[in-house]
């Protein structure tokens, strides 16, 4: 199968203001199972996510187009059209991405695709935790914060 980055064949992204509104996911459309692919596009104004590093997945981000803010651990640089980053496993790899710019940017992410993940967003203290089989519809996904975390016997007779 063959997809072209530069189509306009968008989903719509985040149902909130403020964050990605253009999205195409490529896994499937790829027919990939074990990485994942993106092509975002962010209007002027936009954030791609909260700010987050995950403990299982790895990701790439390729600039297609535009001039996008990222903010890492080392601070905020302003990204242009072929730069290339990869954001490691754990804290060194947090990262979000902006748009401070008055022309829309457009992103390709591509990730390893995990059966168990866990993602961290330190400026609101939440943890995100997600468990699938691929190609399977058992799953479960939970985000929490770390004070409203159970005992471990909580609830047990």
């Amino acid at each position: 199968m063959v997809v072209n980055v530069f189509d306009d064949e968008w989903e719509q992204g985040f149902d909130r203001d403020g964050y990605v509104s253009r999205l195409r996911p490529l896994r499937r459309a790829l027919g990939a199972e074990r990485m994942g692919a993106s092509v975002f596009e962010l209007d002027p104004g936009e954030q791609s996510t909260p700010y987050h590093f995950q403990y299982a997945e790895e990701e790439w981000l390729l600039v297609l187009d535009g001039e996008p803010s990222l903010r890492t651990p080392d601070g905020v640089q302003t990204l242009k059209r072929g730069d290339i980053v990869a954001f490691r496993r754990g804290p060194e790899g947090a990262h979000q991405l902006r748009n401070d710019t008055s022309l829309p940017a457009r992103i390709l992410m591509i990730s390893t695709i995990e059966d168990v993940e866990v993602a961290v967003f330190p400026d609101s203290g939440k943890t995100f935790a997600r468990a699938n089989r691929l190609g399977s519809e058992e799953s479960v996904t939970l985000m929490n914060r770390e004070e409203a975390n159970l005992d471990y016997f909580d609830g047990e007779l």
